[in-house]
This record gives structure tokens, sequence and C-alpha cells, in this order.
């Protein structure tokens, strides 16, 4: 047997490398808490499927519209002066369109523009300033869910050439 006295408990290595890993995780997991409460993303429940399935049938019959009127178009915005020009070719020729576009994740950031009908299918309004990121895109001639058809797109901003805007179909850079 050895003469060498054992230190108390508070005097050794390893109970308190354990304390320590028990309060790191309870302080990493308390400042998480409180980020993900402040940092609330505004995500939206969905609670009358039903309901949201009727509306998903309407945005379905809308985009089938616009393939019977044959309708596409094409939406620049320039990025010196921030005008947004769409060229509607197809059966119809509303005196406005409606563009909204939308952000994918932050409701907030969501814009609308009314574009006025220039010449022979062409739209044009100010646009923002600086857009950047990806962004969904719809145009339609009326305001709301009203709308007799509606063309969808996807685009990434800034982006110099045109965005294709389809009755129900992904939209490409040309």
């Amino acid at each position: 047997m050895s003469d060498t006295p054992i230190p108390p408990w508070y005097k050794q290595f390893w109970p308190w490398f354990l304390l320590g890993l028990l309060f790191s995780s309870i302080l990493f997991s308390t400042g998480f808490a409180i980020m993900s409460i402040k940092s609330y993303d505004g995500m939206v429940v969905q609670e009358d499927y039903y309901e949201h399935g009727k509306a998903i049938n309407m945005v379905l019959a809308k985009q089938e519209r616009a393939r019977e009127l044959n309708l596409s178009a094409d939406l620049r915005i320039d990025p010196l002066t921030s005008d947004i020009v769409i060229d509607l070719a197809g059966d119809a020729r509303p005196d406005k369109l409606y563009l909204d576009l939308i952000f994918p994740t932050e409701d907030d950031r969501d814009q609308s523009f009314v574009l006025e009908h220039v010449r022979e299918g062409r739209y044009i309004t100010q646009g923002p300033d600086n857009l950047r990121y990806r962004w969904y895109l719809q145009i339609q001639p009326v305001q709301g869910d009203d709308a007799e058809w509606r063309l969808i797109g996807e685009a990434r901003f800034p982006n110099e050439t045109s965005v294709a805007l389809l009755p129900g179909g992904r939209s490409e850079s040309e």
C-alpha cells in the first residue's frame, strides 16, 4: 500500500471535466433555443388541407387556360434602369399585367408590380433596385384569385438574359 494521500473530489480533474461538459451543453442549448425563438421564419402550417387542395386545382386550371390560349412570356429586368419588360406571346392582350415576385422562404420580401401595355404584347414598369437571389415569378391579367390565366416561372437575379414564363412549367434563363 502506498502512503500517498487521495485528494478530495473537488481537487481532482475528472469531476470538473464532466461538470464542464454538462454546463457547456446547457449553455449551448439555451443559446440555440433563444436564437430559434428570436429568428422565427414565418412559415405557415397548413391547417385546412381540403381548402388547400381546392386552391391547387384552381391554380392548375388557370395554367391550363394559359396553355389553351398559347400564352408564353419573356421577362427581362434592365440592370441599369431596373425596368421590367415582359413580351407576351399568345392569344390574349390585356391592358395590364400583374407580376408577382415571390421569395421562396420569406413572405415579407414578396413584391407585386403592375405592367402597362405599350405595344404589340410588350408590357413595362419600373422594378426594384438591386434584385438578388432566387425568386418565383407569376403574371396574370388581373390581381388576386379572379384571374382567368396565369404564367409562372423561376429566376435567379441579377440576370442579364430573359426569363421564360410558361403555363405550368419551370422557366429557365435563355
